[in-house]
């Protein structure tokens, strides 16, 4: 006689993290100061980031695990007109590996690794144009960079983010495992649930990484790489990639590590494809220190418009360095410093460059 089904009960996990800096910001560049369309960061200045993350899960007598991941942004806007960032189910199960349904990014992003850090002002992302504006959107002179290989390690098919997919990722087979992800077009995310490819410029976005991670002795590994690809809409576009490699390598309390990614737009003259590159290390000191030094450089053969032909040499570049320490004050809780110096620079469009140095703190809480 089979035994009764017992009573499933539901984990209502839930956590988030809060990173609030404080910093000083030098601007030099033809877009710094106080005239018609620049802009005037010097002086102190704050940035803020946070997010509640809601992850309740239920594990059933055949030992499959269902889930919820629901992240709500703690700035207004951050995560478009309703606050919420990414929003997936997930299923789980020692043999079955994982499958996420829903607004959450590719298996190729999440598989990616790049260069070791330690603090929290971000510069492998636009997260230092809080400081430095280095995209359109804070007055810089880079647009079209989000999720692109010119400012990030973790880059997507036509820089797509969270839009609507499927992933599934396989069990770790002593370290490795691998994910593939599809989404029918990048038309959607997290607001906007679109199934409509006459609204999207990119269909069919096919994902796979591969990550492996593993411990020998007092030396561990970190590689991950990535390829995506997609179906272009646009006029004369043809098929859209990403792919990257990246690895990071410890030796007891020393980690180095680095990546190369890049990002094809699609057209035969190369007009905004992106490539970028990071490298770095840090070390964790006996007690609560840990330190950093990195640099994240990258460049595009323009970015400025998508349907038109690139000028002959068009080219935009970013460049940043980033020295830092982050000490461990408690559960959840660690205090960062850091100095950054960035540039960024439109070499085809006049008086579009812009340097800058920040000296800068945060507090980092964790739940």
């Amino acid at each position: 006689m089979a035994a009764p089904a017992t009573a499933q009960q539901w984990d209502l996990a839930w956590g988030g993290f809060m990173s609030q800096h404080v910093a000083y910001t030098d601007l030099s560049g033809t877009m710094s100061g106080t005239g018609v369309g620049q802009v005037d960061n010097d002086g102190i200045g704050f940035h803020s980031s946070s997010e509640i993350i809601f992850t309740p899960s239920v594990t059933l007598d055949n030992g499959l695990t269902f889930g919820i991941n629901i992240q709500m942004e703690g700035e207004n806007g951050g995560g478009g007109a309703d606050g919420i960032d990414e929003t997936y189910m997930s299923i789980s199960g020692d043999t079955l590996g994982r499958i996420d349904i829903g607004s959450e990014n590719s298996a190729g992003y999440k598989s990616m690794v790049a260069a070791p850090e330690v603090t929290s002002m971000a510069i492998n992302s636009p997260s230092v144009s809080a400081f430095i504006p280095l995209s359109a959107s804070t007055g810089g002179p880079l647009p079209g960079i989000f999720r692109g290989a010119m400012v990030s390690a973790y880059t997507e098919v036509g820089r797509n983010n969270d839009t609507q997919r499927i992933t599934y990722y396989t069990p770790s087979f002593n370290g490795l495992t691998v994910g593939v992800s599809y989404a029918r077009n990048n038309g959607g995310n997290a607001v906007n649930n679109a199934n409509n490819n006459n609204a999207a410029s990119v269909k069919d976005i096919f994902d796979i990484g591969v990550n492996y991670s593993q411990t020998f002795g007092t030396t561990s590994v970190n590689i991950g790489a990535r390829y995506g690809t997609g179906d272009g809409q646009l006029v004369n576009q043809g098929d859209l990639d990403t792919w990257g490699i990246g690895a990071q390598i410890g030796f007891g309390d020393f980690t180095v590590g680095a990546h190369y990614a890049e990002n094809d737009n699609g057209y035969g003259n190369g007009f905004g494809d992106q490539e970028g590159w990071s490298f770095g290390a840090t070390y964790d000191a006996p007690g609560p220190w840990a330190f950093e030094a990195l640099t994240f450089q990258g460049e595009s053969s323009g970015t400025g418009g998508v349907g038109t032909a690139a000028a002959p040499g068009a080219k935009e570049e970013y460049i940043a360095y980033r020295i830092g320490a982050s000490r461990d004050l408690g559960p959840g809780v660690d205090w960062d410093i850091y100095a950054i110096w960035a540039e960024a620079d439109d070499k085809t469009t006049a008086a579009t460059e812009i340097e800058g140095t920040v000296i800068g703190t945060a507090i980092n809480l964790s739940f």
